[in-house]
């Protein structure tokens, strides 16, 4: 469709002087920085902890999602959590979202059926993932599918290859710069953005799509535990000391 060619973008919709998760999900709200609000129920922001450990980026919502405003709420949520406890990951240091905040589909009589967004949508919607970031200070932040390593790393990444790595962040990102300086109050001024990790993995809708889903879902929880023991052996500075 050629209203899927360009899209204005979520940068204007930004609150510049936001401060918080929970002021860039209000702003959300009235997002239409492409034409996915027109179909979907509703914004689906990222949720959980703003301290996060662990950040964990996904495609898009769901169906389900959709429906109850939340991100990681259907069957492949709860896919996910399983892995997540599997991997050892405490899920009280977590934080989810997706590189797109609306449900893109097509209507097949009364049912929704999930489609992949485009590169449009993607690039559209990364501001909201860049403020996400600023306000958010991950040693782990994990890519859950293609849709997810293409917003953050570019669209030559490739997650088959790639998958269980650890990679530098910022460093690893397309634009490293977008995610190397951060807000430290409302009044401008910044820092610089702590050093963390990236690795990638399958989104867990894939082993529920998988032909043998025991061996995609092992796999899934073999890429989170190199996550998981990446945080065992990492010590942060805590505020206030150097280092």
């Amino acid at each position: 469709m050629a209203e899927t060619d360009t899209a204005p973008g979520a940068q204007q919709f930004i609150p510049p002087q936001a401060d918080t998760i929970d002021e860039l999900r209000a702003a959300a709200t009235g997002c239409q920085g492409c034409e996915l609000y027109r179909n979907a129920s509703q914004t689906v922001f990222g949720r959980g902890d703003e301290t996060a450990r662990v950040v964990l980026v996904g495609e898009q919502p769901g169906d389900l999602e959709d429906q109850k405003g939340l991100p990681f709420v259907g069957p492949a949520g709860r896919l996910l959590r399983k892995a997540v406890d599997d991997a050892g990951i405490d899920p009280q240091h977590i934080y989810l979202t997706n590189a797109v905040k609306h449900f893109r589909f097509e209507l097949r009589g009364k049912r929704r059926i999930h489609q992949s967004p485009d590169r449009v949508h993607i690039t559209a919607c990364r501001p909201w993932l860049v403020a996400e970031f600023a306000r958010l200070h991950p040693e782990i932040v994990v890519v859950l599918g293609a849709t997810a390593a293409k917003a953050l790393l570019g669209p030559s990444f490739r997650v088959t290859k790639q998958r269980g790595e650890l990679l530098p962040w910022p460093a690893s990102a397309q634009r490293p710069e977008d995610f190397t300086r951060v807000p430290v109050d409302s009044e401008g001024k910044v820092a610089d953005a702590p050093a963390a990790r990236l690795l990638a993995t399958i989104h867990p809708s894939a082993v529920l799509r998988a032909d043998d889903q025991d061996v995609a879902y092992a796999g899934l929880v073999k890429d989170l535990t190199v996550g998981a023991r990446a945080l065992a052996a990492a010590v942060r500075p805590t505020a206030g000391q150097g280092g």
